[in-house]
């Protein structure tokens, strides 16, 4: 099919309102314009080196620990909670009550990312795959009576009410066979169909499906990053794109509304080409940073610890690229230390610049490494 036929459904009558049957998307496709062309060329170039740059890194799964944290709150944001990338690393004790539930998704979301990954070396990206990412996800969370891990078996929407609705996925009968379709053009190897189109497809389609009662925008854009990991587009999931969907929210929602009642796939897909492009170059350069600030940290800070407690030190440096906000008891227990020694060498991180105090309290402190966070939180 050329991609100016493309059809993307029909609205089907129900009892008191219409929802939405897309199109089957496992056929060929016909991508002939230049446009598109070239922004996949230039997305296709950005990837590869993000590739080339995470194998060059070292210690880098450390890194990746930040980028999937990053990804958790920022997909929670879209779905309206709050939490921080800060917040994201406290335990839930550190919390305030009030944010707890918020806190809670981003780490469902977190782990929810890590186990499907860890999958991906035993099973392939398909519906059951993402059926148990998605319980993983609604777990004790909002959403956890919504039938977590099963597809929907009543009509859902997207709006205030039903009758009201901005937009009704299509009836529940037909989620399965649309579900089906879809995971037979994930694996269909005869269609040749480029990668990044084949992913900005699927993305459209599940979101239009919508084939959970709850938890389908958070599922649907880490589908992305398992279909980078599990297609080897990647070596290191390095690249998620919620910060780019957060950042461009409403010509997110806008992009996909029009795919459905204008056929506009054309526009989704250079908008979805364009933020692969876009993150990837913001990954690379947030590698690059991280580099900088390493070396210089190494270069600069470390040498004035003495050889007694240079060990203690590099130990909790290391560290903190995986955990950056940390508390004198976690330090303690980290290098074995009483809890004045770890006091002491948290006073002479913050002394350096290094580690700065998070809280403003007296009592149970805690401490971040500002200036790693921010090189993520400046990624936009």
């Amino acid at each position: 099919m050329n991609l100016h036929d493309y059809l993307s459904g029909t609205y089907e009558e129900q009892y008191q309102y219409h929802s939405f049957l897309p199109t089957s998307i496992n056929h060929p496709w016909e991508i002939a314009d230049g446009e598109i062309l070239t922004l996949l060329s230039e997305a296709d170039r950005a990837l590869g080196e993000l590739n080339a740059f995470s194998q060059l890194v070292p210690d880098v799964d450390f890194f990746i620990r930040m980028h999937i944290t990053k990804e958790a709150t920022e997909s929670s944001r879209l779905e309206g909670t709050s939490t921080n990338m800060e917040e994201a690393f406290l335990d839930v004790e550190d919390v305030e009550p009030q944010k707890r539930d918020d806190w809670e998704e981003v780490q469902n979301y977190i782990k929810a990312i890590n186990s499907a990954i860890e999958q991906l070396d035993a099973l392939p990206l398909s519906n059951r795959l993402l059926k148990e990412t998605h319980k993983i996800l609604m777990q004790g969370v909002r959403g956890e009576t919504k039938l977590p891990g099963e597809f929907r078996a009543s009509q859902n929407w997207i709006g205030v009410s039903l009758k009201n609705a901005v937009f009704v996925p299509p009836h529940h009968d037909k989620v399965a066979d649309l579900m089906s379709d879809m995971e037979k053009f994930i694996h269909n190897e005869q269609l040749h169909v480029p990668h990044l189109i084949k992913i900005a497809i699927l993305h459209y389609q599940f979101e239009t499906i919508h084939p959970f009662l709850d938890g389908n925008g958070r599922l649907g854009r880490l589908m992305i990053a398992l279909y980078f990991a599990g297609f080897g587009l990647l070596h290191k999931p390095a690249l998620y794109l919620s910060d780019y969907f957060e950042r461009h929210k409403t010509d997110y929602v806008d992009r996909l509304m029009a795919v459905r009642e204008k056929n506009q796939m054309h526009e989704w897909l250079v908008f979805f080409l364009f933020g692969v492009r876009e993150t990837a170059q913001n990954s690379i350069q947030v590698f690059k940073d991280i580099l900088v600030l390493k070396e210089s940290l190494e270069r600069e800070v470390l040498p004035r610890f003495s050889t007694r407690r240079q060990d203690n030190a590099q130990h909790l440096m290391k560290t903190l690229y995986r955990q950056p906000v940390i508390d004198i008891k976690t330090v303690s227990k980290l290098l074995d230390v009483e809890t004045n020694t770890a006091t002491y060498l948290i006073n002479d991180l913050v002394k350096h610049g290094v580690l700065e105090e998070l809280t403003g309290k007296r009592r149970n402190r805690m401490f971040w490494f500002k200036d790693y966070l921010m090189i993520f939180r400046r990624a936009a």
